[in-house]
């Protein structure tokens, strides 16, 4: 299956609901009034698109509406054109230095930061890169365990502590065994933390410091996992743990299966984050390369 099927797939609750909302409000207006924009202003609150974003398509739509009328108007064809525009080409693809690139994995629990560790590193695998995992989530011991699954899964190298360990110091030698084997890739996968804790944030900034008095420049990437299905709150969360550490970007998971997806925009609408890939399924491979435009066509699919 194609990235556009996935994506079709994957975001089939969003663009379902969306799709049915703008047709009835559309179809039941004969004009372009301030109650039926008001219809469809809420439509793409509901996906959690963002005010910023809603507001730029309800203004485009008015102005095709001046200019084409009522026969001339795709609402969805409006929609497909603004969230592509508001991309802007973005690069969605992976860092990669001359030697060693490190990969930090942040986020709060439960957003699927361990198992898209794994689904990175096969993904660059696939490319022919090489590739080791640090199991820098030390206060949960599941974590340390399911990482190690997923390496002997993929047959990749893991780096892991005791349970309780420093993640610093873990961080600290997986960069270590990682330059040892002339390895492509480090991910390191971090503990979930709520990005209203400030110790915990604290905690991230050490290892981050310690890896990167280590390497140089490391880490290289410090992407940001959300969950789709938390919708806005997942802006709420990116803005702090952007405050925290600077992210380099962002990876959507579980995208399949909700009704909120466009909080992808909302995102990258106000923090201006590229968004490197989006999770949409279970598999290994379902961990896919964004591309808006893709993205934009499936959310707004007729």
């Amino acid at each position: 299956m194609g990235l556009f099927e996935k994506l079709k797939v994957g975001l089939q609750r969003t663009k379902e609901e969306l799709s049915h909302k703008i047709n009835r409000i559309v179809t039941g207006s004969p004009t372009l009034d301030d109650d039926t924009l008001e219809e469809i202003e809420h439509a793409l609150i509901s996906a959690d698109l963002g005010m910023p974003m809603t507001r730029r398509i309800v203004e485009a739509v008015k102005i095709v509406y001046e200019t084409q009328g009522h026969q001339g108007l795709d609402v969805m064809a409006v929609g497909r054109a603004e969230i592509t525009a508001a991309f802007n080409g973005t690069n969605s693809g992976l860092k990669k230095c001359d030697d060693l690139t490190v990969v930090s994995l942040v986020g709060v629990n439960g957003t699927g930061k361990t198992t898209t560790s794994a689904k990175l590193a096969h993904r660059v695998m696939s490319d022919g890169r090489s590739v080791v995992l640090a199991a820098c989530d030390t206060f949960r011991a599941a974590a340390v365990e399911q990482i190690k699954e997923w390496g002997d899964r993929l047959e990749v190298p893991v780096v892991a502590g005791s349970y309780g360990a420093d993640p610093a110091a873990v961080g600290h030698d997986a960069i270590s065994a990682a330059q040892a084997c002339s390895a492509d890739y480090l991910f390191i996968d971090t503990a979930g933390r709520l990005h209203t804790k400030s110790n915990l944030m604290q905690e991230l900034r050490k290892l981050h410091r310690v890896i990167g008095g280590k390497l140089e420049g490391a880490p290289h990437e410090v992407l940001l996992v959300v969950d789709a299905t938390t919708g806005m709150n997942a802006l709420n969360q990116a803005r702090e743990f952007h405050k925290a550490v600077p992210l380099t970007g962002l990876i959507v998971a579980k995208l399949d299966g909700t009704s909120k997806g466009g909080m992808v925009v909302a995102i990258h609408d106000e923090l201006q984050l590229p968004v490197k890939f989006i999770g949409l399924g279970e598999q290994p491979d379902d961990l896919q390369p964004f591309d808006a435009e893709k993205f934009a066509e499936a959310l707004f699919a007729e």
